[in-house]
């Protein structure tokens, strides 16, 4: 085989009109009916990713795409560059956007129309003389309008030969409001009089089956449309702006025109703009946002930064390395989506029901119709087709997801625990292993005093409130954390002569009960040039503070040393019994960190995880590499993390579950948001999300149960319409006080 036929290119599809899981499968089946190519669609972002030769003529999957009945374009191929940066990253909002809207426009319209609807045809307490056209008159615009996306999706499907949850729902509605008007024609004295029980019309079928099965359609498409901000988040991280250095004069400009070689200034408080090194400069670079590091890290000249971190401390003056859709950040955002598009699509169960079962269903009507025409007559032959369909309408079996959905969801947020869409129950219930970021998931992502040891008979707060005096000079998180515990000993004692030293230490002179000592705080390195060698002593105080996964600042007073403070990030309270409750459930938890290896092992210890299940020193990318490793080894995987580190992997995982107290990148990517900090609610979102599926299901049983049992009936002639209509209504009562039971869970 040459090395032309092996070597392959990506190109990357925006693709438009697709609505389930049904729809992904096809613009998958028909790409890949192209020699070599291979596909992979991601629904949330309207894309697809297709590896194609070298070679390839690009158009040839424009038009696959358009065979199969989307429509498609070449990502970036736009005809002016002005259009190609405005809709670069919007793609997924142009679409859904405005698509959850027009079905929130249905929806309302419909559900207007569909109450008194409702009630006129139920109770004979509504109704009057004639009442039979007001319910032929309110049904139309449900049936047509607001039924109009069902429609069209059942006339795409059938175009190209094939069916889809559309083609049921379109064919149950408008069966039953043709079948009413007909009879209402042929029969214009049913509904004479008022309260008559004696009618065979259908046309509130038509709008509760139409409106419910619009919630359902807008609550999946505003699901799409957060799934789809999460690369826009991701990129918003970025910096707007950079003070770039030209002919040795500050000029600000929008960050996207900086090139590589740029030397820009960042003054502390602000966000590096792009990747690069420093020139000049000392200063603590929080890195959290990107690497999920709890402590800042101290750098200076030669030293590498990455964009969207933010300078604590000094004055950096840095050349950029790269730029644009290099840097790490446009990188992590290509991790976003390609986790998700690599995602296998999961076909909702409503859909491969209705492949098999629409078909069945129209050759049994066909049958039907044929047979009473032979064998008996017309009126019939016509009433026994039409009750196939009706008694087929999929009322039940289309409320049995959405009703079961809102059910669950609705407990859910009350828990403070937000779902977004059915295929996360369906993921959530194979779940076997799951991989926990550490910082701000496991702990609670910020630095704080652990423990103060002191020597030579020291008091331990008088050793706390003066490092905490001369670390007040200081802007370093390290440093400010220092400063609260101090503080809350007793009001700190002024401070002169304060210096700030590059390389990690502060110095100044403290009044300490009327007497002015000089007090330096710092790393080992810089107490060692005001002190002299650590003892034997000291040095194992030193080690033992690192042992224990702690920060160690080390404090001296008059040139001797007084003691040594570790900071630490703190466990939450209730970790350890989040991870004996995920254990459980027969899920092995694993601990994912960027921290070093001795905290990672500090803190799985006391949470209850084995050391064999603990991996340290993460870079991002690495966690998305993990979690495939495990799902390569028939793990199924969840990952609940909450920085802009974790958003790959969260999406790359079988569940996302992202901590509410995280940042927004990390919540849009993930399945599920649990709103608060606690890891327990972890644990809960899993038994309530298995709890919800399984009440669906059990809905979708019986409500293919009423179907199937009743279509020969129809078919036989033995079912009157009215009776149909009565299965119907009972099968969706099944369902809605099926899936109530989910209000009570964990009650």
């Amino acid at each position: 085989m040459s090395t032309e036929t092996t070597e392959t290119r990506e190109v990357q599809l925006d693709i438009s009109g697709m609505s389930c899981a049904s729809c992904v499968g096809r613009v998958e089946r028909q790409l890949e009916k192209i020699d070599g190519v291979e596909a992979s669609v991601n629904l949330p972002l309207n894309q697809a990713f297709v590896k194609v030769p070298l070679g390839f003529e690009d158009s040839l999957l424009v038009d696959a795409v358009s065979s199969a009945g989307y429509d498609a374009k070449i990502h970036g191929a736009e005809q002016a560059s002005d259009e190609l940066e405005d809709t670069e990253h919007s793609e997924p909002e142009i679409d859904d956007a405005p698509r959850a809207n027009e079905l929130k426009s249905r929806l309302i319209g419909s559900a207007i129309l569909t109450v008194p609807l409702f009630f006129i045809s139920m109770f004979t307490a509504f109704q009057f003389p004639h009442w039979g056209w007001v319910a032929m008159g309110l049904s139309l615009p449900v049936t047509l309008w607001g039924g109009w996306p069902f429609h069209r999706g059942a006339v795409k499907a059938a175009r190209h030969g094939g069916s889809t949850m559309d083609t049921l729902v379109s064919i149950g509605v408008t069966a039953a409001w043709v079948y009413s008007t007909v009879e209402l024609i042929l029969d214009p004295t049913m509904t004479l009089t008022a309260g008559s029980h004696d009618h065979s019309l259908y046309y509130e079928t038509a709008g509760v089956v139409t409106t419910f099965l619009l919630l359902g359609r807008y609550l999946e498409a505003r699901a799409k449309n957060r799934a789809g901000k999460a690369l826009r988040s991701l990129l918003n991280l970025a910096a707007a702006k950079a003070t770039v250095l030209r002919d040795g004069q500050e000029v600000v400009i929008d960050a996207a025109e900086l090139a590589v070689g740029d030397e820009f200034v960042v003054r502390p408080g602000e966000k590096i703009a792009t990747d690069g090194f420093v020139v000049s400069g000392h200063s603590a670079v929080d890195t959290s946002l990107i690497t999920g590091e709890s402590v800042p890290i101290e750098v200076s000249e030669d030293d590498t930064v990455t964009g969207a971190t933010i300078n604590t401390s000094g004055r950096l003056i840095i050349r950029a390395t790269r730029v644009g859709s290099e840097t790490t950040l446009a990188q992590m955002g290509q991790l976003v989506s390609r986790a998700q598009s690599e995602k296998a699509p999961i076909a909702r169960l409503a859909d491969r029901i209705s492949a098999v079962f629409v078909p069945i269903v129209l050759i049994i009507a066909l049958i039907t119709l044929a047979a009473w025409l032979i064998f008996g007559d017309p009126a019939t032959a016509f009433r026994a087709a039409v009750t196939v369909l009706i008694i087929a309408c999929p009322c039940a079996l289309g409320l049995a997801t959405p009703i079961g959905l809102l059910a669950g969801t609705g407990r859910a947020s009350q828990m403070g625990i937000l779902i977004s869409g059915p295929q996360v129950l369906e993921d959530s219930r194979g779940v076997d292993t799951i991989v926990l970021d550490k910082t701000g998931t496991v702990t609670e992502g910020e630095m704080s005093v652990a423990d103060v040891k002191v020597f030579d008979d020291r008091n331990t707060n008088d050793v706390l409130v003066a490092a905490a005096a001369v670390e007040l000079g200081s802007e370093h998180p390290i440093a400010q954390a220092i400063v609260t515990a101090g503080s809350q000993v007793t009001k700190l004692p002024e401070v002169t002569e304060f210096a700030s030293t590059a390389g990690g230490g502060v110095i100044g002179t403290v009044d300490i009960e009327g007497t002015q000592q000089r007090v330096a705080a710092g790393r080992s390195s810089f107490i060692t040039e005001h002190t002299g060698a650590l003892t034997s002593q000291q040095e194992l105080a030193l080690a033992e503070a690192e042992a224990a996964g702690a920060t160690a600042i080390w404090v001296a007073i008059d040139g001797v040393l007084a003691g040594i403070i570790s900071l630490q990030d703190r466990i939450k309270a209730t970790s350890a019994q989040a991870i004996a409750e995920l254990k459980q459930l027969g899920i092995t938890p694993i601990l994912l960190t960027g921290d070093n290896a001795s905290v990672a092992r500090q803190v799985a210890t006391e949470v209850g995880i084995g050391p064999e299940h603990v991996f340290a020193g993460v870079r991002p990318e690495d966690k998305v590499t993990k979690v495939k490793e495990l799902q390569a080894a028939n793990r199924m995987v969840a990952m609940a993390g909450d920085g802009v580190n974790d958003a790959p992997a969260l999406a790359q995982a079988d569940l996302g579950i992202a901590m509410g107290s995280g940042t927004d990148v990390a919540r849009e990517a993930a399945d599920i948001t649990v709103m608060g900090s606690s890891l327990t609610q972890v644990s809960e979102s899993l038994q309530l999300s298995r709890k919800t599926l399984g009440i669906i299901r059990t809905n979708l049983f019986w409500a293919f149960a009423y179907n199937t049992l009743g279509i020969p009936v129809a078919a036989f002639g033995l079912l009157n319409p009215m009776f149909a209509g009565i299965a119907m209504a009972a099968s969706s009562v099944l369902v809605v006080l099926n899936s109530l039971r989910l209000t009570r869970f964990g009650r």
